[in-house]
Order: C-alpha cells, then sequence, then structure tokens
C-alpha cells in the first residue's frame, strides 16, 4: 500500500473511531440486523430508516420470526419506506437462508451475493461489517470520496466505474479493519464529503486529497444524467358510502404480482391523454366507464377533489382525484373494501393513498 492510500486509510480510521455517529445497527454484529438496515439505507436517509429499523427488528427479531411472518404483516412494517420490492426481496431471502443455511447469515460472498436483492453492495457491507472479512462496499458515498480522493474522471454512473472502484476501495482496507473502514467510508460521504457542499475544513484526509489540491472537489465525481421519471397521468375515484357505508371510503387491492403488489388504494387508471386527464367532466366519465368495464363497479362522478403525485424511480403519476358516488344497482368484488377511519391502520397503502385518505377522513371530522 502506497503511503498516500495508508494515510487515508488510517486517518479516515482513527476520524471514524472518533466521530461516528450512534446507530442502532451499529451496535450489534448480528448479520440479520445489518442485512435488514443495508437494505433499508437504500434510497433512503438515515434518519428515516431508524424508527423503521428498530420497530421491524422488534416485531421480527430474527431471521426465523421474518421467515414465518405473514406478507402482509411485513409490509405493513415497512409501509412508508417505499419502493416495497425491498421488503418482498428481503423475506423472500431470508426464506432461503433458513431453509437452506439452517438460520444463519452466510459468511462466503458467493453464497450471500446469491440471495434475492443481494447486490454487490449489500453483500460486501454484510460481509465486512458482520464478519469483518476484507471485502468493498461501494455506493454513491464511496464513490464520490474516492472521485474525490483520487481525482478519478470516470462516470460514476457506469458500471465499469463501479467495478474499478470496488477494486481501489478493496486495496484500501486496513487488515483486521474491514467493517469499520467501509463504514467510515460511507460516514465520510454521508456527513463531511457531500454531494454539492463538500466540508474540506472538516475532513481528516483533505491534505492528500487530489481535487481539493487541484480545486476541483465541487466538480467531481462526473456522472452522467439520468433520464428524468415519465410522466404518467391517472385518474382515481374516491368513492364514498351512504346507508350502511356511510362515512366510508371503497377501495380496492392491487394484484399479488408487479408494482405496489397487494397493496391497496382508491380505484384509479391511467388516463388516454393528458387532455382527458385535465378536462374534470370528461375525465370524470372516462374513469367511471372504465372502472365499470373493467372492475365491473358502476360509479357517478361528483367532482374533482384534488391533485397529488406518487414519485417512482422511473415513473410519476400524477394523480388527478374524482369524487364519486355508488351507482345503486352496483356491485363490489372481492377485492374491494369500504374503510372507515378506524379501518386505515389494517391496511398497507402505497403512500400517496394513505395521505390521501388521511386528509379526506380528517377533514370530514373538522
Amino acid at each position: 500500500m502506497s503511503s498516500e492510500k495508508r494515510f487515508f486509510s488510517m486517518e479516515l480510521l482513527r476520524w471514524y473511531k472518533r466521530e461516528r455517529r450512534d446507530l442502532p445497527w451499529r451496535r450489534t454484529k448480528d448479520p440479520y440486523h445489518i442485512w435488514v438496515s443495508e437494505i433499508m439505507l437504500q434510497q433512503t436517509r438515515v434518519d428515516t430508516v431508524i424508527p423503521y429499523f428498530n420497530r421491524f427488528v422488534g416485531r421480527f427479531p430474527t431471521l426465523r420470526d421474518l421467515a414465518a411472518a405473514p406478507e402482509e404483516d411485513v409490509l405493513k412494517h415497512w409501509e412508508g419506506l417505499g419502493y416495497y420490492s425491498r421488503a418482498r426481496n428481503l423475506q423472500t431471502a431470508v426464506k432461503e437462508v433458513v431453509a437452506t443455511y439452517d438460520a444463519q447469515v452466510p459468511s462466503e460472498k458467493k453464497a450471500v451475493s446469491g440471495l434475492k436483492g443481494v447486490g454487490p453492495y449489500t453483500a460486501g457491507a454484510i460481509l465486512s461489517i458482520a464478519y469483518n472479512k476484507p471485502e468493498p462496499a461501494v455506493d454513491g458515498n464511496v464513490m464520490r470520496v474516492l472521485s474525490r480522493y483520487f481525482l478519478l474522471e470516470d462516470d460514476i454512473a457506469k458500471p465499469a466505474t463501479r467495478v474499478g472502484m470496488e477494486s481501489l476501495a478493496q486495496s484500501l482496507i486496513p487488515e483486521g479493519e474491514a467493517g469499520d473502514f467501509n463504514q467510515a467510508l460511507m460516514e465520510l460521504g454521508a456527513m463531511v464529503c457531500t454531494p454539492k457542499s463538500p466540508v474540506c475544513g472538516e475532513c481528516s484526509v483533505a491534505l492528500h486529497c487530489m481535487a481539493r489540491q487541484a480545486g476541483r472537489e465541487r466538480e467531481l465525481p462526473v456522472k452522467s444524467k439520468a433520464k428524468p421519471p415519465k410522466p404518467v397521468f391517472r385518474l382515481a375515484a374516491l368513492i364514498e358510502g351512504t346507508g350502511a357505508h356511510a362515512g366510508k371510503v371503497l377501495v380496492r387491492q392491487r394484484p399479488g404480482s408487479g408494482l405496489l403488489a397487494s397493496m391497496w388504494e382508491l380505484p384509479h387508471a391511467e388516463a388516454p391523454s393528458a387532455d382527458v386527464w385535465g378536462e374534470v367532466k370528461v375525465g370524470g366519465k372516462w374513469l367511471a366507464e372504465t372502472i365499470a368495464s373493467e372492475e365491473g363497479v358502476r360509479i357517478r362522478p361528483t367532482g374533482h377533489l384534488g391533485d397529488t403525485q406518487h414519485i417512482f424511480t422511473h415513473l410519476v403519476w400524477q394523480i388527478r382525484v374524482i369524487g364519486a358516488a355508488l351507482s345503486e344497482e352496483a356491485t363490489v368484488p372481492e377485492h374491494y373494501r369500504w374503510v372507515g377511519p378506524d379501518e386505515l391502520e389494517s391496511y398497507v397503502w402505497p403512500n400517496v393513498f394513505r395521505k390521501l385518505l388521511t386528509e379526506y377522513f380528517i377533514a370530514r371530522n373538522d
């Protein structure tokens, strides 16, 4: 290891052991709990994850507990974190660990990497943090730190660059310090070497940072822009109950596979054009016809209640909510339910529909 690399590794470790945040998953070496935390932290802020992590491992403290749990219970304890395929993949992989590895998270790279939802970063994090194996764990924070420190101008959005970064990161791991070193790299990127405003004056390794020396710390890393998420215009029906169902709203369960699988929502459909979405009367009529033909549920639109959106990685649902009433002759399919404010917690909702219904019931009670 060169003197520059040795300086980087040792100074970074000293800084981390002195300044690291006290996070719940850092108080354990349980590979299952570390695994859960790493899956939750994907595309999610640390402060957001902490209460979810505590609640999740409180409900499913062991691999066997999670493997045996109903999927709906798992999703309920994940509700609000989004990217629900992460929770489904985690439970699927945990079931495999219980069945194949006697409920022990494997400590070999090939076995861990073969689990559903476990990519190179997660595998490296589990192996290094739980088992102290000298495997790199390269995420966006790590690539930013390495790009700046070593003045690397390769596009970090390209897979080949990540592979190169993994090799570099592995060469920096001090013997016997894999877990702490990988966490130190992540911590530096999260707390000091931040994307837009790096705090170089507080950086323990700034002395030999090549980007800092060249005055280019704000230019790196190089990252090609991803395509913006595609807007999708959807019309949703908020169907108010009457008679025995007064004070309730008619909702439906999504199919058991695909986007937001098995979750509950307002009935909605993609508008055939932005013009149909934009004209409330036209859109309401089209929505009623669509729900009748596709679901067999006949409704009468009553007016425009508001607009909202739901953001996915690749899509943005622009949702226009149309108030509606159920026609007298209408039948309700098995995957529909009448839900009141006291029953919201019994169902698993995408954030957008949980927020809509919560606000609706609060407004009705005011």
